[in-house]
């Protein structure tokens, strides 16, 4: 009798088991992945905040050592991002909003960002200013008078938000934005070292960044026309995103739309968002508190302003706050690095006094304003 034998496998069931055995290989491999993601993971979630966390001391290292406004907002700090402190506040409400003239980058040189943009275009750019209009002439011609004599003009803030919305009408966002980033590359006339895209006050940056890297949601909530704010910001050591950019406002319509009722008009695919040419709403005083509740929709807890246009912005933030909360003021009291205004400053540090804010001294507090290579004419 012959030697049993087992039966040969056929060719199909050879595949079926080949198949079989890189199935469990796969499913094998996945979850070894999945284990191992999971654990990289939850070592990153154990503690994400600290790890990214830069010492107020350290973050803070352009400010003097015993600048009352650094030992606050360190100690605030640490207060509200310690799970444990009875101040704990839960990282999406970590909302703070600072103005941009006066707090995060030069105020007047002589005058704001905004108003000498519109002189410029107005006055002084050959391939518009013949083109001007008679309103843009005279709006500009008064912020001309006012950087010589210091002259004030009732009104000037709205006529000043029309004629930017009338002079760049027609402009697409981005040819706006690329006209702003040509200007900004122009000297600051008051200062050697600085042209007028890098009037940022450093310690203020520091603030920012601080801020951010104890998860702050940051909001630059400001006075000047929205998309001259986001060209400031563009392509500087600001690191805030454009949609957290609130300002001034103006109407934005299509190049095919003409006169046509947005409820009216459908965007085609070759269409182009442009400058509309009018003017909506000048973002100052409690205009900044109301579009803060239309565009964030939480109430922040920290307020950085620098002049009686941000008051209601800083009460707003530091009354009935369910969350502990505070409002600083830069005060404008250096007359040798900055162009300061002692008078104003004595006024803010008043108010400051009396609402119970917290003033930042430009001259005692920092240890720079803009960096050593830049001076002051």
């Amino acid at each position: 009798m012959d030697e049993w034998q087992p039966a040969q496998p056929t060719e199909l069931e050879k595949t079926k088991k080949s198949a079989l055995v890189w199935r469990i290989v796969a499913i094998i491999s996945l979850c070894l992945l999945a284990v191992t993601g999971t654990l990289l993971l939850s070592g990153r979630s154990e503690d994400p905040g600290p790890s990214r966390r830069i010492p107020g001391e350290q973050a803070l290292s352009l400010w003097s050592a015993d600048a009352r406004a650094k030992k606050e907002l360190i100690a605030y700090v640490e207060a509200v991002t310690n799970e444990n402190s009875k101040d704990f506040i839960p990282e999406e409400d970590r909302i703070a909003v600072f103005d941009l003239d006066g707090t995060l980058f030069c105020e007047t040189d002589p005058n704001y960002f905004d108003y000498t943009l519109l002189a410029y275009r107005v006055l002084e750019d050959p391939a518009y200013k013949d083109r001007a209009s008679d309103f843009e002439r005279e709006v500009a011609g008064k912020i001309a008078e006012q950087n010589r004599t210091g002259a004030s003009f009732s009104g000037l803030e709205v006529d000043h938000g029309r004629a930017v919305a009338s002079a760049f009408a027609g402009m697409t966002i981005g040819e706006f934005n690329r006209y702003i980033q040509e200007f900004k590359k122009l000297p600051m006339p008051g200062y050697e070292g600085m042209t007028r895209g890098e009037g940022w006050y450093k310690p203020m940056l520091q603030v920012v960044e601080y801020l951010q890297s104890y998860d702050f949601t940051v909001y630059v909530v400001s006075g000047t026309d929205r998309f001259i704010v986001r060209g400031i910001v563009d392509n500087s050591p600001l690191k805030v995103p454009m949609r957290q950019i609130i300002g001034s406002d103006e109407t934005l319509v299509t190049r095919r739309q003409a006169d046509a009722d947005g409820l009216d008009y459908v965007y085609v695919d070759d269409d182009e968002l442009i400058l509309g040419g009018d003017f909506i709403i000048k973002n100052l005083k409690m205009n900044k508190v109301t579009v803060i509740a239309q565009e964030i929709g939480v109430q922040p807890v920290l307020s950085f302003g620098n002049s009686t246009g941000d008051s209601s912005m800083a009460e707003y933030v530091t009354s009935g706050n369910r969350y502990r909360s505070l409002a600083f003021m830069l005060c404008c009291d250096d007359t040798v690095r900055e162009n300061g205004n002692t008078e104003k400053a004595n006024k803010m540090f008043a108010l400051c006094e009396q609402y119970d804010w917290v003033p930042v001294s430009m001259k005692n507090d920092w240890t720079t304003i803009y960096g050593d290579g830049v001076r002051r004419k």
